[in-house]
């Protein structure tokens, strides 16, 4: 299966083509650079250098896309941009978990912990134990995110940008502090997954910070 992956969820801007075969990935054409803003501007550009370098859109089977957590503005370029793309070639869409992703870019088995910083004191975060997980992805106080990291036992593997506001007092943590998932995990998990049941569509675990106006543009401001 030849499967093209989109990631613009955390801090790197990623499109990636791999054949996947028995579980491996072999890339065929990848671009990736770090980049927190900006993603619009640049995704159409590296998908189309990805993809011309592995023999053209034509050989496309699937197309997987990180789906959150992660930025609000990064998720909905990236899943715009993947979306549009399978309606037009005609191949299904699988939405990919931005944790899952970190989860599986440090390997499987063992105790992992994949964490995001949301920023306000709390983290987005997921919790896996030899490769089962222990519930679904949550946001979470730092405090709470710790005491669960303390709980999988010592040497486990804390990875994502919110590792490190969790890792002290998790005895013998590992820590990878990563700006993204790796383009290669990513690729695994869609190739997977079932395109009916991991639909492209975003996760977000709170409310966005922005708040709508309290008035129209031109509106007087409220007499009190």
């Amino acid at each position: 299966m030849r499967v093209l992956v989109i990631d613009t969820a955390l801090g790197l801007c990623t499109a990636g083509v791999f054949e996947v075969e028995d579980g491996e990935a072999r890339v065929l054409g990848l671009r990736s650079e770090a980049m927190t803003k900006g993603h619009q501007e640049r995704l159409a550009g590296m998908a189309r250098d990805a993809v011309a370098e592995a023999g053209g859109f034509g050989r496309i089977d699937r197309i997987g896309v990180t789906v959150g957590p992660g930025s609000f503005t990064g998720l909905r370029v990236g899943l715009a941009f993947a979306q549009g793309l399978g309606a037009a070639l005609d191949r299904p869409v699988v939405g990919i978990s931005t944790l899952d992703g970190l989860a599986a870019s440090v390997g499987e088995g063992g105790a992992v912990a994949a964490v995001i910083d949301a920023r306000r004191g709390q983290v987005y975060a997921r919790f896996w134990r030899d490769g089962v997980s222990e519930g679904p992805a949550e946001a979470l106080p730092i405090e709470t995110a710790q005491e669960r990291a303390v709980m999988l036992g010592e040497g486990a593997r804390l990875v994502g940008s919110g590792a490190g506001l969790i890792a002290e007092g998790v005895p013998g943590a590992a820590v990878f502090d990563l700006e993204g998932p790796a383009p290669e995990a990513l690729v695994r998990l869609a190739a997977a997954a079932d395109p009916a049941t991991n639909p492209p569509r975003p996760v977000y675990l709170r409310a966005p910070d922005a708040t709508p106006p309290t008035r129209l543009p031109g509106q007087p401001r409220p007499t009190t």
